[in-house]
């Protein structure tokens, strides 16, 4: 692993996708589909509930995120890897899939009418719905770290720059 890819910024991890910084806040956890993971104090759907959202990687991917639509609503319970989910953008459109079982308490009502927020406000306003996981310990497993996400960047970033330049067979 090349560790070169991790460095601390204050209350931030940064990888390296090229040229490009992603940064991960060390507040929150991770998914490996890309998700950013966060326990939301004083939620209106109570206690054990978590925000989601797209981390910097997956943004920095997309790039100008332009359409989403979800298979789900609050109330919905989910699988783990359940598709709930479409997304366009500039690069790419994609299905969108549970990072952790359990029970949705919320969806961003604002990304329904403009996703932009997802592009400049990835951490904040651009939060994509709240979940009450199933089953999820004090360490947040089956999430990540940010330390480990940016492990798990590093040993997927090699396929992932064959996938985007189209050289799979290579």
């Amino acid at each position: 692993m090349n560790l070169d890819r991790r460095k601390p910024i204050a209350d931030s991890l940064t990888f390296m996708m090229g040229e490009f910084e992603a940064e991960f806040p060390v507040d929150r956890h991770y998914a490996k589909n890309h998700m950013w993971a966060q326990a939301v104090k004083n939620s209106a759907a109570g206690a054990g509930v978590w925000r989601f959202g797209f981390s910097a990687y997956a943004v920095r991917l997309l790039q100008d995120v332009y359409f989403l639509d979800w298979e789900i609503e609050p109330g919905a319970t989910l699988a783990d890897k359940q598709e709930i989910g479409q997304i366009e953008s500039q690069k790419a459109e994609a299905s969108l899939y549970a990072p952790l079982a359990g029970q949705v308490t919320a969806i961003n009502p604002t990304l329904m009418a403009d996703p932009s927020a997802i592009n400049v406000d990835k951490y904040g306003a651009g939060w994509l719905f709240e979940l009450r996981p199933a089953q999820l310990e004090a360490d947040s497993a089956p999430l990540l770290s940010p330390p480990d996400y940016l492990e798990h960047l590093a040993a997927v970033w090699e396929v992932t720059q064959r996938t985007i330049k189209g050289q799979m067979n290579a």
